[in-house]
């Protein structure tokens, strides 16, 4: 049995009796309030879980305005509220749904979707309540450092003081591992979406044929593996920020999908004809050269103009000398923290050693090797002999060495599987190629590794 409590604002009386009747006997607890003033006092002191709006009440009776009106008052209360009315058009939903509502249902309704819509969006304000909780851990999170000491990441602090409260979608480029995830969240701290959530989707980690599920959900029989409802990205991340990393690896034919609800803001949760409006800011992110995916008819053009409203690069660690310190100092206290250890210090010898590195593996093979160190270090100071760093010859590192080229490949695969500390997927990151392509070659070269 349900424990939910439900609103029914309705100026109708049979109408709340017969819904009074088909919600109580799902084992909902109901409430109700027959004109505007009293479902704002009732939603306000009563708090109920969710609330079915009837558009129009004494005012008028087709326009939907005081429906409207209503709506735009209790949005405050982060309340689910499905709008009701039996002169439904699909501008009016959409103008309903654009302005925070969860749902429309047209008079008289259909029992069953009725009841499917409010049980869905009960879930889904169930999973909000319980993102609060992670969404305040990340506003504290000192375990992820926001470290612009160096010119090039103080400007990019201004961008993004200046970007975020609009709602400009905005593509993140740069190298693996330079914390383009990280910009991610930052961008969502300071926007005025702050308390609604920050979902993040990997496009590349999404099988072609459960896309569509992913991000926009599926209804209970909608295909033949599908045993019970799906919430999708997009409903997840309504009034919030929508992450979507790795985006230059999503495969062509389900660009047009995306592109779709970029353009209209509208999707369908697959197995229902019922139209939905997206209300998130996204960020997408990528270590690919999009325009060369495009000039190769592997991106399309149209999709990356929804996407890079504002672009964003984030330099190497190589290129941010200055951030070096902080950034060590900053991963020092968070493993010593994490392994209960008595606070450390840097010696100057180590922090040398720090800035001299090339950083291939960026900002995530810097976090590897001070947790190492960390770990590693037995008295109160790490040295640069606990950061396990092989001594850089610049001269001998811009030197090429002509070997046969399986040789060479082994090496490099070696040497990625060394700073990724045997992650295979660390390391295909690094390397820019597949899990699977890496697995086949560490079983080609006989490289030992950790089963994932």
């Amino acid at each position: 049995m349900q424990s939910a409590t439900i609103l029914i604002a309705d100026d109708d009386e049979d109408i709340r009796l017969a819904l009074n009747l088909l919600l109580s006997s799902e084992g909902y607890r109901i409430i109700e309030a027959s004109d505007a003033k009293e479902v704002t006092i009732q939603s306000a002191q009563q708090q109920p879980d969710l609330i079915l709006l009837d558009m129009n009440f004494s005012r008028d009776t087709t326009s939907g305005q005081e429906g409207l009106e209503i709506l735009k008052q209790l949005q405050p209360l982060n309340i689910p509220i499905i709008l009701m009315t039996a002169w439904g058009s699909i501008e009016l939903a959409v103008n309903g749904l654009q302005q925070g509502a969860s749902d429309f249902i047209e008079k008289p309704w259909n029992k069953l979707k009725l009841l499917n819509s409010i049980k869905q969006q009960l879930k889904v304000s169930h999973l909000k309540e319980q993102n609060q909780g992670y969404r305040q851990l990340l506003a504290a999170d000192k375990q992820k450092p926001w470290i612009c000491q160096s010119k090039s990441m103080l400007a990019i602090e201004q961008l993004v003081e200046q970007m975020a409260p609009t709602d400009a979608n905005v593509l993140i480029l740069g190298e693996n591992g330079t914390g383009k995830s990280l910009l991610a969240e930052r961008i969502h701290q300071l926007s005025l979406r702050q308390q609604a959530p920050l979902i993040a989707v990997n496009m590349a980690a999404i099988p072609d044929n459960l896309f569509e599920s992913e991000l926009f959900g599926h209804q209970k029989g909608a295909f033949t593996d599908a045993k019970q409802n799906r919430i999708g990205r997009f409903q997840l991340a309504d009034k919030g920020t929508l992450f979507f990393d790795e985006i230059g690896s999503l495969p062509l034919v389900l660009q047009p999908k995306l592109l779709r609800v970029l353009e209209t803001g509208q999707y369908e949760i697959l197995g229902s004809s019922q139209t939905q409006v997206a209300n998130v800011r996204l960020i997408s992110a990528t270590n690919a050269d999009l325009n060369k995916l495009v000039s190769e008819q592997a991106f399309r053009q149209d999709l990356l103009y929804r996407l890079n409203t504002l672009v964003i690069t984030i330099p190497p660690l190589r290129e941010r000398l200055a951030d070096i310190v902080p950034l060590a100092e900053s991963f020092v206290d968070k493993f010593c923290q994490k392994y209960h250890k008595a606070n450390l210090s840097i010696a100057p010898c180590a922090l040398s050693k720090l800035q001299q590195h090339s950083w291939p593996g960026n900002i995530r093979e810097f976090s590897h090797v001070i947790e190492r160190a960390v770990l590693l270090t037995m008295g109160g100071e790490i040295t640069a002999q606990q950061l396990l760093l092989e001594t850089i010859d610049d001269n001998a590192s811009n030197a090429v060495v002509l070997q046969p080229l399986e040789q060479a490949e082994k090496q490099l695969i070696e040497k990625a599987m060394s700073v990724a500390q045997g992650q295979v997927i660390e390391a295909a990151k690094l390397l820019e190629i597949s899990r699977n392509a890496l697995y086949r070659r560490l079983e080609k070269f006989g490289i030992n590794y950790a089963s994932e």
